[in-house]
């Protein structure tokens, strides 16, 4: 009997712990690996960032989600996007001269450099998307409960721009960067400009 009290004592501190552990990493946060270059110069290929899971989503939050069913080539169900979102629902989204505008109103992108900005972006509005890549959602505006994203780098991105809207229930979470990330400027671009 002393022998299972003894090793009890150290296995139920074990197994709570695990149990724990699952439960924050299932309700509150997880860590994830960024693949690809879509979100430089702000998070790099092969980095690692916390997702919290329980963070409201907001204009310019950096997001993870499921991308099975949202990119036609993305086929496995594990497959996980990380983008910033630049239209909420209801939002208009447009690019004009390398220039963003949600609402019509032209959003400040000092967290990327004007080739990040302009490289690749074209000219286009969610309407014009919707018709020039066949979506199944034909809309001006983001659709309730939806998302549009853009990767960072955008002339690299693989993003709303071809496939559409993100829905909010294939959101994992909000990426933030870490405390011990050294970079500050990354802490601020991922971490502090959503509004």
């Amino acid at each position: 009997m002393k022998t299972f009290k003894n090793i009890m004592s150290w296995v139920l501190p074990i197994v709570v712990g695990l149990l724990i552990a699952m439960v924050i990493r299932h309700f509150v946060f997880t860590m994830v690996r960024v693949d690809g270059p879509s979100m430089e110069p702000n998070l790099e290929n092969s980095e690692r960032v916390a997702v919290v899971k329980p963070a409201k989503v907001k204009h310019l939050s950096v997001i993870v989600f499921y991308a099975h069913n949202v990119d036609p080539d993305a086929h496995s169900k594990t497959v996980k996007y990380v983008k910033r979102v630049v239209g909420m629902p209801g939002d208009t989204v447009s690019s004009r001269d390398g220039k963003l505008y949600i609402n019509g109103k032209a959003l400040n992108e000092k967290f990327i450099s004007q080739f990040e900005r302009t490289q690749g972006t074209g000219n286009w509005d969610l309407g014009g998307l919707t018709d020039k890549y066949g979506w199944t959602v034909k809309t001006t505006r983001v659709p309730k409960n939806s998302y549009f994203v853009l990767g960072d780098h955008r002339s690299v991105s693989n993003d709303s721009r071809y496939w559409g809207f993100v829905p909010a229930n294939k959101v994992l979470g909000v990426v933030k960067v870490p405390f011990w990330d050294t970079n500050a400027t990354k802490r601020h671009n991922v971490n502090s400009i959503s509004y």
